[in-house]
């Protein structure tokens, strides 16, 4: 049988009961016929002994049609109760908002640590745009906001800069993260397969994809790239005008 037809049927017993039961006042009630009205409640009360003395429901096609209506009466009493039921939220008066553990960011990180975004020491955020289940994709903008010595480069740009699993435009004025992670970067991020384990040469030595430094200095022009943009902006001659291109 099928779960859900299952679980309706088992929903729908009590009712059943109770219209089995309610035959027993429908035969109560058919034994009183002929009696005064005046005494018919009298009697009523001597023919419910009489009908509830045998525990078995009656067949009487008065009786079940007695049983039938009590069993939608007490349905609809219970449909309307649970509709216009009001929804309490005990222990949450002053609000549910709570703090957030690892568990409710997981479903947005990669298992393979270095496919991250670094957050914080336990929350990351997966670089990939196309997750396996699309509502835990995200944006990867993040917006760092501190006073000078707060640490923004120290605590969480050097370390996603070092997770090396993008390319990175990087402004620094104080040339402390080239220094710093320049010959990280030099040497690369060791490849990684699928499933985020580290893949060897045929000697046994891991294979790393190294970065291409190139660095843009307006101080010192001999540790530049000689990168000029001026001179992709020439002057253009016509009869009257004079115009930048």
């Amino acid at each position: 049988m099928n779960s859900a037809i299952k679980k309706k049927l088992i929903l729908h017993i009590p009712y059943a009961v109770a219209g089995l039961l309610a035959t027993n006042f429908g035969e109560a009630w058919r034994l009183t016929e002929g009696v005064d009205p005046s005494k018919k409640v009298l009697t009523l009360m001597t023919t419910l002994q009489t009908a509830f003395a045998n525990p078995l429901p009656s067949f009487h096609p008065f009786d079940l049609m007695v049983g039938v209506i009590c069993a939608l009466v007490f349905y609809l009493a219970v449909y309307m109760r649970g509709k216009n039921a009001k929804k309490y939220r005990h222990n949450t008066e002053y609000g549910s908002a709570r703090w957030g553990t690892h568990k409710d960011i997981e479903p947005y990180e990669d298992p393979v640590f270095q496919r991250n975004l670094i957050l914080t020491r336990s929350e990351w955020l997966m670089m990939s745009n196309r997750p396996k289940n699309p509502a835990y994709a995200r944006n990867k903008n993040v917006l760092i906001v501190g006073g000078s010595g707060s640490g923004k480069t120290r605590f969480w740009l050097k370390p996603n800069l070092l997770q090396m699993h993008s390319s990175y435009v990087i402004t620094d004025p104080k040339a402390s993260v080239l220094i710093e992670c320049g010959k990280a970067l030099e040497r690369g991020a060791p490849v990684l397969d699928a499933k985020g384990n580290a893949v060897k040469d045929k000697h046994g030595k891991l294979l790393y994809e190294p970065y291409v430094i190139k660095v843009f200095n307006t101080i010192n022009f001999k540790k530049s790239q000689h990168y000029n943009p001026f001179s992709y902006i020439h002057w253009k001659q016509r009869t009257t005008n004079a115009r930048w291109k």
